[in-house]
Parts: structure tokens; C-alpha cells; sequence
């Protein structure tokens, strides 16, 4: 029996639609949700494993991508919205009702992810978001509880669903993370 990662990438990973320019996210509440308009399709998606990124119940990894900060609006009830952490760089908002998270923000202009939003496009009604494409912090679930024997089989499911998996980012996020470093610090000029 496969294992189950996350409800949105279990039966398979469906594709970006071409020319989708973004939509809709909404907790989980049954009545006056929050809402978020998302004004630009998502990038980096993957599923990620760290104990600190919201998942649905039942899921070993949450499925998270990011967006242009200035793209992202809260249009309904964002007087229920409550930072998750205020320590934490990612500060995630989420519904007070619920707890469903809506969005991660960092508001610290020195960090290379500066500017981008996190977001779980599986709160959204809409089709063609940009898919997961590889697995963050796999290790990472056996903070969370998994069983450390099951581990050889949870990556064996996540390549076989097309997500390599790693135990930091991916490895042109990584890179990205090492230039930001690297021009901050003058060692990399341009």
C-alpha cells in the first residue's frame, strides 16, 4: 500500500494550466471564510515536511508554493486573521476561527525570499496552479511524528510521484539562498 503524502498529489499531480494568472484561497471555515485573491500564478511549489507549515489533517507534508507579496490581497474577513508565530521569519497568518494559514509573509528585507509570499494553493476552487515539483524537509516529519522505519518507503512515494525528495530545498533554491548570501556579504558582485 502506497503511503499518502497530501491529499492534492496522492492520486497523481495535475498540470499548470497555461495562462493561469491566479485566483482565490479560502480557509476552511463553513460560513464568513477568509478570503485571499491571489493576482499571479504560484512558483516553487512542493511538498514540505517542516513542522511549522500547515497541513491538513491526516497529511505527512503540507503543499506549499509562493507568490509576488504584491500580489496577494486579503478581500474577505481578514479581521479573523492572527500571525501564527511573531518569532518565527515566515510569519504565517492564519484564520482564528479555523486555523487554516493563508498566507506566510517575511518582513525582513535582507531575507533572499524577501518579497515572496507562501501560500497552499489547496485552499483555492480554482484548477491550474503551478504543481509541487520536488520535497522539502523530508526528514523533517519525524519531528512531527512519523515513524523513522517508514521513511525508506514515504521518499520511494515521493519519487514515484515525481517529487525528489531533500532534506533542505531544492537545489536551484538553495543556490538562489547562497547568491543572496553570497552579494550581501560582497563576496559575489552583480
Amino acid at each position: 500500500m502506497a503511503v499518502a503524502i497530501h491529499p492534492s498529489v496522492d492520486r497523481g499531480i495535475a498540470p499548470a494550466a497555461p495562462g493561469f494568472a491566479g485566483g482565490t484561497l479560502a480557509c476552511r471555515c463553513a460560513s464568513d471564510p477568509v478570503i485571499v485573491a491571489l493576482k499571479a500564478q504560484t512558483a516553487h511549489n512542493h511538498v514540505c515536511g517542516c513542522t511549522q507549515c500547515w497541513k491538513p489533517a491526516g497529511a505527512l507534508f503540507s503543499l506549499v508554493a509562493v507568490v509576488p507579496s504584491d500580489k496577494v490581497e486579503v478581500t474577505a474577513n481578514g479581521d479573523k486573521l492572527r500571525v501564527v508565530d511573531p518569532a518565527k521569519t515566515i510569519l504565517r497568518h492564519a484564520c482564528s476561527a479555523c486555523g487554516t494559514h493563508m498566507y506566510g509573509r517575511i518582513e525582513n528585507t535582507k531575507h533572499p525570499f524577501y518579497g515572496l509570499d507562501f501560500v497552499h494553493t489547496e485552499l483555492s476552487p480554482q484548477a491550474g496552479w503551478s504543481p509541487p515539483t520536488f520535497a522539502a524537509f523530508v526528514s523533517s516529519i519525524i519531528e512531527a511524528g512519523a515513524d523513522p522505519a517508514e521513511m525508506g518507503r514515504v521518499r520511494a512515494q515521493l519519487k514515484s510521484l515525481g517529487l525528489e525528495p531533500y532534506d533542505c530545498l531544492s537545489p536551484p533554491l538553495m543556490d538562489a539562498i547562497a547568491t543572496h548570501a553570497a552579494r550581501a556579504s560582497g563576496v559575489l558582485r552583480g
